[in-house]
């Protein structure tokens, strides 16, 4: 979105991963989400045109920096960051430095964990080091107050959301592929894949989908919640 301006009513809500070539190793499951720089930048542009697309960026890789932030920052846009807190200084991914420079940048740097695993199902101590730990580790890193966080994998559970809000995260980001509404404490958002255009995203995210796919997704994120 464009610096500044916040929009009122529905969020579409756009992640992204590794951007280009990646010099660190991606997982089976990061693959699909690497999209090249290429697309990037012609989906960026597609972006800028419309004032309800929020933009954030998941796992920490080098990209947000080395690519994503200067993109950003020509078009006038804004964005989250989500780092992976063990992943900091890791070949490949963002540094402190890089950290810091999304933060004087004016992005906002929010919490992926801290070792990019799923919040469901943790014992105590694990919960701790991901949502509290590493919590202080990415603030400290990035000079910045960390009150936002995308849950990895787009996991999430009711025990997950209410120790969220027991330690008083401002806004939690999953990947529903739904809208948003602006505020809300859940945000759902649609995540870039490698096989998505700008033909693909204006087909099946930017235009509004049939009432009964939006209450069949909306159904589904009921299901995740109460779970």
């Amino acid at each position: 979105m464009v610096i500044g301006k916040r929009p009122s009513g529905e969020i579409i809500g756009i992640s992204f991963h590794a951007i280009g070539l990646p010099t660190a190793d991606l997982t089976a499951a990061e693959r699909p989400y690497a999209v090249t720089r290429d697309t990037f930048l012609l989906l960026l542009d597609e972006f800028a045109a419309h004032p309800e697309v929020e933009l954030s960026f998941d796992d920490g890789f080098a990209s947000d920096v080395e690519t994503a932030l200067p993109a950003l920052t020509e078009r006038g846009l804004s964005a989250t960051f989500f780092p992976v807190a063990a992943r900091l200084g890791r070949p490949g991914f963002v540094d402190l430095a890089g950290l810091r420079a999304l933060n004087t940048a004016g992005m906002t740097i929010g919490l992926h964990g801290m070792r990019h695993r799923s919040w469901r199902g943790l014992d105590p101590e694990a919960e701790r080091e991901e949502l509290v730990l590493a919590r202080s580790l990415i603030a400290e890193a990035a000079s910045a107050d960390v009150t936002s966080v995308s849950c990895p994998f787009g996991s999430y559970d009711r025990k997950v959301l209410r120790t969220l809000r027991e330690y008083g995260y401002q806004r939690v980001f999953t990947s529903d592929r739904r809208r948003a509404r602006a505020g809300a404490w859940l945000q759902p958002r649609y995540a870039m894949m490698a096989h998505d255009t700008v033909r693909t995203v204006r087909d099946h995210v930017l235009t509004a989908r049939p009432l009964h796919e939006r209450t069949r997704r909306a159904a589904t994120s009921k299901v995740k919640a109460w779970r």
